[in-house]
């Protein structure tokens, strides 16, 4: 049996430049803050027939054209489709309290406002960090803040939010040691980015944060749980 060959030439594919062509797509270049009340709906595993509701903060644009929806949950800003945890939930879509609409897309009228703004704001690319947004914090968001050690925590409120030129949005929290004004907005001295600081940082919401405040004894049971690092047996 004669050879057979392709008539296509043989390729060696980086897969490293691959993920980083990947990477760079996912990268928010805009956000835009959600002033009307929208939520994400998400659901449980252990309950995947009742639906829970989230406010969202902000909608992002990536590089890739592509705009999700955006929630503090656990350590990061997330985009809510990306939920999907059999220990915190999956992602289901969107709901307009108001009309009590639910859809799955992005609503047209972000999907504008962000394109139209980042045709406007067209940054030039640098290789240094650049701060490109801040965004008010409208929702009341706390953060635990953890330090290296895993032992000592904070629970501090955010104040806002900062986008950079390389996707990653960092959160605004106060060094009281620094305010020399109030009330204290985003661009004051006072404030650093969340993990400048911090080892690890966990995103609450308002509701949450005030049960830790009040010291409620099931929060205060799950909250141990998250920050104890877990046991080598």
């Amino acid at each position: 049996m004669g050879n057979v060959s392709s008539p296509r030439t043989a390729r060696v594919i980086d897969l490293d430049t691959m993920r980083q062509r990947r990477q760079a797509q996912r990268r928010i270049l805009r956000l835009a803050p959600e002033l009307d009340g929208l939520e994400m709906l998400y659901h449980l595993a252990s309950d995947p027939e009742t639906l829970y509701g989230m406010p969202l903060l902000a909608w992002g644009l990536r590089e890739s054209g592509e705009v999700v929806g955006l929630v503090p949950w656990m350590e990061a800003l997330t985009a809510c489709h990306e939920m999907d945890s059999p220990d915190h939930g999956h992602f289901f879509g969107y709901r307009d309290p108001e009309t009590e609409e639910i859809f799955h897309s992005p609503p047209e009228h972000k999907v504008y406002e962000l394109e139209h703004a980042a045709a406007y704001f067209d940054y030039e690319e640098t290789s240094a960090p650049t701060l490109i947004q801040q965004l008010p914090d409208t929702q009341g968001t706390h953060a635990l803040c953890l330090a290296s050690d895993g032992e000592s925590w904070q629970l501090k409120q955010v104040f806002g939010w900062r986008l950079y030129n390389d996707g990653n949005v960092e959160s605004l929290l106060v060094d009281e040691k620094r305010v020399e004004q109030t009330p204290i907005v985003a661009g004051d001295a006072c404030l650093y980015a969340g993990h400048s600081r911090h080892a690890t940082v966990y995103y609450f919401q308002r509701h949450i944060a005030n049960q830790i405040k009040q010291q409620d004894p099931t929060t205060m049971e799950a909250l141990a749980v998250m920050t104890t690092p877990s046991s080598s047996s």
